[in-house]
């Protein structure tokens, strides 16, 4: 008999997750339940379809009867599972008022996070979005196109925030940017992060750190910070964080990790064996500290799915940890880490070392040589490398995927130096500036 496999929530764990166990099982009865409109899509392009760098919304979907078809099984979008009884495996959702019950023997979790929306004095909820759906994509759009606003206020300086405030201010809005840490994204430590907000400022956005959203007046046109100063917005884009979805999974009796996700094992199984839960709701460990962490990253889900697939299939794979790999563009620079910052390894008492140094990102003789500036930290004894940043305006994203590659493999920072890497002036020095830093980072060792 064909197992019956029940995936809560689509997107890139739910309907990855699908995809995959249909690549090793081609007769289970596989059925995804999605809450919202649409059971894959790219929900990191939405913030370049809102700047006009993408065009064709379309491009960003996947339809509901394609992925179906392709795959082999059944999807039901506008269906919110409200109930796990897990001694009967069945569980029970809601589509258009509608009642319906479904039995499992194996159930996947994957409700995602959802934005945090503080309450605030004034807030209008007409012209302040949040960025996480299609459906708040598109809501932000026909806002823009019924209202013509000229002029946005970003609350919050991480991934969608800098990401909007960018697009935005590419669409011809005046943007104004809230952080309340001493600079934008806080995963870069400070040292490395001035160079963003360097350069958000010479891009024209007013940038306000230290500082917070306190309350609106006019409408919600008019912003009140807690240093007491004003901003004045047509509209409000909040992206101050998310919050791990697992009322369900509560509600199920199983264990919340110390983060707030679903406590998972290196299987991606919880504390119910026949449940697994992966993606932005779950608790993973952290690959340097051994800690619990939560790491809301498109990778390290599309990794999760894979791991849940191999297990069902008899080919278990077990997860080894996560560094957290990140990396966006903020208008002309390319800001990237990987691994642990200071603050973590404080936090965790790990004694370290840490290296910085600008670099260029090929030969300073050859034409177009850009300035990269990179930063390591690494195992005070050892020199085992424990995470760092590359920041730049061209090959930046090369030199981070080398770094998050060393993490893996737990090089050291002679091993980086050791790297034989590939040379032409177009690409690079006769010694790599990743190179130049391990070099550094040894001398460092030896003082």
């Amino acid at each position: 008999m064909s197992k019956k496999i029940i995936i809560v929530g689509g997107v890139g764990g739910g309907a990855t997750v699908a995809a995959q166990i249909r690549r090793t099982n081609k007769t289970a009865e596989i059925l995804v339940l999605e809450r919202n409109g649409y059971v894959s899509f790219a929900n990191c392009g939405m913030p370049y379809y809102l700047g006009g760098t993408i065009t064709d919304r379309q491009k960003l979907i996947y339809p509901e009867e394609k992925f179906a078809q392709k795959y082999d099984l059944t999807v039901q979008t506008h269906a919110n599972v409200t109930k796990i009884n897990r001694e009967q495996k069945s569980v029970v959702y809601e589509k258009y008022k509608t009642e319906h019950k479904a039995d499992y023997d194996i159930l996947i979790l994957s409700p995602g996070a959802s934005p945090v929306l503080p309450d605030i004095a004034g807030l209008q909820q007409s012209n302040t979005f949040p960025l996480r759906t299609i459906e708040d994509m598109d809501n932000i759009e026909q806002f823009i196109q019924s209202n013509n606003p000229q002029s946005a206020a970003i609350i919050g300086g991480g991934f969608i925030g800098l990401e909007m405030a960018e697009s935005l201010c590419h669409r011809g809005f005046s943007c104004s940017l809230v952080d309340r840490s001493e600079h934008v994204l806080k995963r870069i430590d400070k040292e490395m992060a001035i160079h963003i907000d360097e350069h958000l400022q010479e891009k024209g956005i007013a940038l306000y750190v230290n500082d917070g959203l306190k309350s609106f007046s006019d409408n919600g046109t008019t912003l009140h910070l807690s240093s007491d100063k004003t901003i004045q917005a047509d509209m409000t884009i909040m992206a101050i964080g998310i919050k791990p979805n697992t009322e369900l999974a509560i509600d199920a009796g199983l264990e919340i990790g110390e983060t707030g996700g679903i406590k998972v094992n290196q299987y991606m199984q919880t504390t119910d064996p026949t449940i697994f839960a992966l993606g932005d709701a779950v608790e993973v460990t952290d690959f340097i500290t051994r800690e619990p962490a939560h790491i809301a990253l498109a990778w390290p889900a599309h990794r999760q799915a894979f791991i849940i697939s191999s297990f069902l299939s008899g080919n278990p794979i077990s997860d080894d940890g996560i560094i957290g790999s990140s990396i966006l563009r903020v208008f002309d620079l390319t800001v990237a880490a990987t691994g642990q910052n200071k603050q973590t390894l404080i936090d965790n008492e790990i004694a370290f070392e840490e290296t910085i140094m600008k670099g260029y990102s090929h030969a300073a003789y050859y034409p177009g040589s850009k300035e990269l500036w990179m930063q390591i930290v690494y195992d005070k004894n050892t020199g085992q490398l424990f995470g760092g940043s590359v920041i730049g305006f061209d090959g930046a994203d090369k030199r981070m995927a080398v770094l998050a590659t060393a993490i893996k493999g737990k090089l050291t920072v002679a091993d980086l130096a050791s790297l034989e890497l590939g040379y032409s002036p177009i690409y690079s020095g006769a010694k790599d500036p990743l190179n130049i830093l391990g070099y550094k980072a040894m001398e460092q060792l030896e003082d």
